[in-house]
């Protein structure tokens, strides 16, 4: 059968450049967008796109049965200080939505599923520096329970119904296309825009919270590299741990000054840094290397040097 994709979730952050990245792949009519609302011009004029609500299982299927869709990546989902606002309507979005696409492949109406997990599954209790892809999960987010509920359902529907769910834990993403969409680590986006637009900076965590964090180019391949890896090779069916860097408010405000002498950073922590303290600082991925092939490309530099060059069009 030929390969027929469905994003679902494609107007986030993730979402817009997975769609885009698999429409130069694979052809525009192979890669079917679809999120709760439209998208911007260029999501809508790229390829087909069908405005859905993931936890609409009928609509989901009907979308899956009309374009004979082979795989599917769920990457709708609310973050992690979003969800902090509206518990349960991130706890029935994040878990319907998965539910819905995991029954569909246990039905045989779909392939192979794509659904992310996220750092979020660790929790305060978890070691903190290169943290292990088997190891303590207490998470004390909304988004975090639900992701390391999800991680459960999904190694249970492989192993109990053969369906073929992949996944891995993202760590904090950072990219020049798309806006902050509400998670704790948009800090490491924000941050470019002001130091474009106003040289300064007023950051929502403290100046040495490290973070794992990648480059959304690496994001990208990890999450396509994943999915078309061989099905033997995928030995975790819960989610795999997925590392590039770590570094803190401060660390990347000094990587910034090397291009912008002037920017200045300066720190009033919110509610985010409760959250951000939960989280680990550095992550052991030796299990997405070593199955799947997994490399990451891009350290803080790189990435720095990347978003200023792709930004500063926009403060000319």
């Amino acid at each position: 059968m030929k390969k027929r994709i469905l994003i679902i979730g494609a107007c986030g952050q993730i979402g817009t450049e997975l769609t885009n990245f698999l429409r130069e792949k694979h052809g525009s009519h192979k890669v079917i967008a679809s999120d709760i609302r439209e998208g911007d011009d260029e999501l809508m004029e790229s390829g087909p796109f069908e405005v859905l609500d993931a936890m609409d299982y009928d609509a989901v299927q009907d979308v899956v049965i009309n374009y004979e869709i082979t795989d599917v990546y769920l990457m709708a989902a609310m973050l992690s200080a979003t969800a902090e606002k509206f518990p349960m309507k991130a706890w029935n979005l994040n878990m319907d939505s998965l539910f819905n696409i995991l029954n569909l492949a246990k039905e045989g109406k779909v392939n192979k599923v794509f659904w992310p997990s996220s750092i979020a599954v660790f929790g305060a209790t978890t070691p903190k520096q290169d943290t292990p892809q088997r190891t303590v999960m207490e998470p004390s987010t909304v988004y975090g329970i639900s992701k390391q509920t999800g991680e459960r359902w999904c190694e249970y529907y492989n192993k109990r119904f053969g369906v073929d769910v992949r996944s891995i834990r993202y760590p904090g993403i950072v990219s020049y296309k798309t806006l902050p969409g509400g998670g704790t680590t948009d800090y490491a986006i924000d941050i470019f825009h002001k130091a474009l637009k106003h040289q300064n900076y007023i950051c929502f965590l403290n100046a040495e919270t490290t973070l794992p964090m990648m480059y959304m180019e690496d994001a990208i391949r990890a999450t396509v590299g994943i999915m078309e890896a061989d099905e033997a090779d995928i030995k975790i069916r819960s989610s795999y741990n997925l590392a590039a860097m770590s570094f803190n408010p401060e660390e990347i405000s000094e990587s910034i000054k090397k291009h912008i002498p002037n920017f200045e950073i300066s720190y009033q922590p919110d509610f985010r840094q409760d959250i951000a303290d939960s989280w680990p600082s550095s992550i052991n991925d030796s299990a997405a290397r070593d199955d799947w092939g997994w490399q990451h490309r891009y350290a803080l530099d790189e990435m720095t040097e990347e978003m200023l060059e792709n930004l500063k069009g926009e403060y000319a």
